[in-house]
């Protein structure tokens, strides 16, 4: 079976020659310029700790209703602890998903920041396990997803460390996603509704089943089906609108099983990097020109994400 999405080996940029880096960067620029999508091997990112919060992730989501209810904080736009099955819907569907999740944060390090920007991440008592391993894994993300964004920096004729410090205490999110069993005839929705991230990029360890759609330029729905220890890495908005649609974020959707297998719930973990929130997404003077004229007023990555938010019904 072909591949729908390139595969690219990320140690060939952290640890490999000058020539392999170079191929590395080339490889994933052109991934993200023509698909959006890109699998990673050899990314760093311990498979047992993986395993591990998924099954704390498993243990969370199947306490009672009112137990997690307690840990879906009012204010919070769904930026920390637990959102409720259906709150959440694509920008152009009023149609809640058919998921619920729980989100951790930003734990800022150092001086620089204003502690007033950072929440804190909700601790579940009943699973103390979940919040620990989930900062762990969110740390491996971290250090995976901003060595990608070094090789795309390159990409664009930027400094390597470019995103280094627009990233350093960002307002990155780690999402674990359950969606539960299908009991009966949905309405209208879907697991997860036709959407783009909001974010730089999204990286996705495997599902615990299938489910996961892109839309290719030709209008067709194609399945991605990662790899064992693969993970899967999209363009978000962000990074889209800083390079004048260059990069490009890919429609995508996670759709229902088929009905014999409506019983199968599904678990998804993605971390949605993003920078800090007066990084500028004005679009970078490389990718504007008179074949790809300026296409976005500039904005910062706050008032961006905050007008998403809106738009998702996250924030009211």
């Amino acid at each position: 079976m072909s591949r729908v999405i390139p595969l690219v080996d990320l140690s060939r940029f952290t640890g490999g020659s000058e020539t392999e880096r170079k191929l590395f960067v080339e490889d994933l620029g052109n991934a993200f310029h023509h698909v959006g999508f890109v699998g990673v091997v050899n990314h760093g990112i311990p498979k047992d700790l993986v395993d591990r919060f998924y099954a704390a992730a498993k243990s969370f989501f199947s306490l009672p209703v009112e137990i997690k209810s307690k840990y879906e904080i009012a204010g919070m736009s769904g930026q920390r602890g637990y959102t409720s099955f259906g709150k959440e819907h694509a920008k152009q569907s009023n149609v809640g998903d058919l998921k619920e999740f729980f989100q951790i944060g930003q734990e800022p390090s150092g001086t620089d920041f204003d502690p007033n920007e950072y929440p804190p991440n909700v601790r579940v008592s009943e699973v103390p396990e979940f919040t620990t391993l989930g900062f762990e894994l969110y740390r491996a993300f971290e250090h995976a997803g901003g060595q990608l964004l070094r090789a795309i920096a390159l990409h664009l004729e930027l400094d390597e460390h470019y995103f280094d410090g627009h990233i350093r205490n960002g307002n990155s999110i780690q999402r674990a996603i359950h969606y539960p069993p299908i009991t009966e005839e949905p309405e209208s929705a879907i697991r997860a509704e036709q959407h783009e991230d909001i974010n730089l990029i999204t990286l996705l360890v495997g599902a615990s089943a299938g489910g996961l759609q892109i839309l290719n330029l030709e209008g067709e729905w194609l399945d991605i089906l990662p790899g064992e220890n693969e993970i899967v890495v999209n363009v978000g908005d962000m990074l889209q609108r800083l390079t004048n649609n260059y990069l490009k974020s890919t429609t995508h959707r996670v759709v229902n099983p088929p009905r014999e297998e409506w019983h199968r719930p599904r678990l998804s973990i993605p971390f949605f990097l993003h920078p800090v929130s007066e990084m500028s997404l004005a679009c970078l003077p490389q990718c504007v020109t008179d074949e790809n004229p300026l296409t976005y007023p500039p904005v910062t990555a706050g008032e961006y994400l905050d007008e998403r938010l809106r738009e998702i019904g996250l924030k009211k």
